[in-house]
């Protein structure tokens, strides 16, 4: 009989467990049912928390550590990675200027600013990078990038030639854009941008409007965010000739996806979309038997760019079975048997204290998947 193959792809359980650890802890439920199989653990991410650490472990690279500024200018370590081919390197703005840190009491998106995450950009180029893949979601700023430029060499200025302040509080005040000091390896560096929103940069589906909210702008906030975000991308398109207030994406993280179309040579592209590229997850579930996949939380968003949608679509090509696990089962699951999975388990084996499912996680997953091989040998 011909050995089993079975492709362990699942995303991070939040607060749980890493994408790798599910894997492991998939492998070792399987393999009290299976022990002789073959197991092909691609971890995975779709773009937003998590994605370094899976790219980094799907290709064998490392993670490295910078401190730089953080959304408020305060110091703070950022993580970024270089994959195994050692010249693709992998950042989520959010380790540098994410929501997680400021506090409900300094939130100020007037004030915060995207500067750590250009430094982080420009460690890589010191690094020798090529290829660079950035997550964008779960910032604290609404500075259309312009932290970020003004960290690779662009200035900002106001009509006395001053640099402006940073943080989008300050854009109503821009008079021109300086880019003869920015970093001219930018133009040399394949920059794929990891966005799974379509947010134009302004207006009532903007980057202010929709996101300013829960970044901590005011009524009174979004207006003015709003109104700077307009004025940048005018005098942007006046004086860089690039026209990005309308273009999807822009307005992700603030405004942070326009800014890198400005400055950078960036491409926007789904998260999942990326990661499934980069971590050869269609070629290794052509070998596979059955593919395993899952996440902390399955419900009707899932099928919205989610990673076991993303897993599932890829699966179907080759006309694979697809198995999702999840810490936890929504409403609508049903809509996702029609987009290439096959079954859903819950992993969790009753009521009990969050921190202590969470803490469980491993465990949990050993005992649902070697539940589910049991399953599976019968029909051999």
């Amino acid at each position: 009989m011909k050995t089993k193959t079975f492709v362990l792809a699942p995303d991070s359980f939040k607060e749980s467990m890493t994408a790798m650890e599910v894997c492991v802890a998939m492998e070792k439920g399987l393999r009290k049912v299976f022990p002789a199989a073959n197991y092909i653990h691609v971890p995975m991410a779709d773009g937003g928390e998590g994605t370094v650490q899976s790219l980094v472990d799907a290709s064998g690279g490392q993670i490295y550590s910078k401190v730089v500024k953080g959304p408020l200018g305060e110091p703070v370590t950022a993580q970024y990675g270089i994959l195994g081919d050692g010249v693709t390197a992998a950042i989520e703005m959010a380790s540098a200027s994410g929501i997680h840190h400021v506090t409900k009491g300094n939130k100020n998106p007037l004030i915060t600013t995207t500067y750590g995450t250009g430094e982080l950009i420009r460690e890589c180029l010191d690094k020798g990078i090529k290829k660079l893949i950035i997550g964008i979601g779960g910032s604290a700023t609404n500075d259309g990038g312009t932290g970020m430029a003004e960290a690779l060499g662009t200035g900002f200025l106001d009509a006395a030639g001053h640099a402006l302040p940073r943080g989008g509080g300050y854009l109503d005040r821009l008079e021109r854009i300086d880019i003869s000091a920015l970093d001219p390896r930018l133009q040399q560096v394949s920059m794929i941008v990891a966005c799974d929103v379509t947010n134009p940069l302004c207006g009532e589906h903007g980057a202010s409007r929709v996101f300013g909210p829960q970044k901590g702008a005011t009524p009174e906030m979004v207006r003015q965010l709003d109104a700077g975000l307009a004025h940048y991308a005018e005098i942007v398109k006046r004086q860089l000739d690039k026209d990005v207030r309308d273009i999807p994406g822009a307005g992700a993280a603030g405004g942070l996806g326009a800014g890198l179309l400005i400055f950078t040579q960036a491409v926007l592209r789904k998260g999942i979309e990326i990661v499934i590229e980069h971590t050869g997850l269609k070629q290794k579930i052509a070998e596979a038997d059955v593919v395993f996949t899952g996440e902390g939380g399955i419900d009707f968003q899932t099928k919205f760019g989610k990673t076991p949608y993303g897993v599932a679509k890829a699966a179907k090509e080759s006309g694979k079975k697809v198995i999702a696990v999840a810490g936890y089962i929504g409403d609508g699951i049903e809509a996702l048997y029609e987009e290439g999975i096959d079954a859903v388990f819950g992993i969790v084996p009753g009521a009990g204290e969050l921190e202590q499912l969470l803490a469980e996680g491993p465990q949990n997953v050993t005992r649902t998947c070697e539940n589910i091989a049991r399953v599976l040998k019968l029909s051999e």
